[in-house]
């Protein structure tokens, strides 16, 4: 019945293990002629390391831009300070020696009337006031008028010699040319805050070079708009380094 065999047929054994070896062992063999292939993951991995090798430059540099900045933004408010009070003395010194002048002109205002009265003295022939009125003189005009009178008069007048300098004219000049020192510092200040100031504008401009590398697709203009921000970043550098500095 069904659990006969007829004759010629043979029952299959079961496949054993290493019938499945053998049957398997062309198929599972390693193609040979793949091993000079290049593998994928090696350059993906090469393109991962220049990339974090982009991203350090980029934080690195996005870092030491903020510090510098802040930094030039100190440094143009110290020499904007420093003009501010260079102005401020160029102009009390400006005021000073104004007073001084007045004080001058005052001076000489006095001796002149007392030289005029001795004038109309000495056309009087009266030497009594002659000598009253010489008793009277400033002692400024005093070192003026004998010089005048040593020199045999030859001058237009005491007022002409050297020896004349009523009191204030030399804090006068002293103090105007104070001024004008303190204003001319003032320039320089002003000139040195602006510097700090463009080298900020600069530093600007590399931040945003830098950001914008990070948002380009292509690797060769992200190379280069950051290789753009590096150069002008050790431009404003070398510059910054030859600017003085006010702590």
């Amino acid at each position: 019945m069904s659990d006969q065999t007829t004759p010629g047929e043979h029952t299959r054994a079961p496949d054993r293990p290493g019938d499945l070896e053998e049957t398997g062992s062309g198929h599972g063999r390693p193609d040979e002629g793949g091993a000079g292939q290049v593998d994928p993951s090696s350059s993906s991995r090469d393109e991962a390391e220049g990339k974090s090798a982009v991203d350090i430059l980029t934080v690195f540099l996005l870092s030491l831009i903020a510090v510098l900045t802040a930094w030039c933004g100190f440094e143009s408010s110290k020499w904007g300070g420093e003009m501010s009070i260079a102005f401020s003395q160029a102009s009390s010194a400006r005021i000073q020696s104004t007073a001084a002048e007045a004080q001058a002109n005052a001076a000489r205002q006095y001796d002149l009337t007392v030289y005029t009265q001795w004038v109309l003295a000495v056309e009087a022939q009266d030497t009594d006031l002659q000598e009253f009125i010489e008793e009277r003189f400033s002692p400024e005009f005093a070192v003026a008028f004998d010089a005048w009178d040593a020199g045999g008069r030859e001058a237009l007048g005491p007022f002409t010699v050297p020896e004349y300098v009523p009191p204030g004219t030399l804090e006068s000049v002293a103090l105007a040319d104070r001024a004008d020192a303190k204003f001319e510092e003032a320039l320089d200040y002003n000139q040195r805050g602006d510097n700090y100031t463009l080298l900020t504008v600069l530093f600007a401009l590399v931040l945003f070079l830098t950001a914008m590398s990070q948002r380009v697709n292509a690797a060769w203009m992200q190379r280069a708009m950051l290789g753009l921000a590096v150069v002008v970043a050790l431009g404003c550098v070398i510059t910054m380094l030859t600017y003085p500095v006010k702590i």
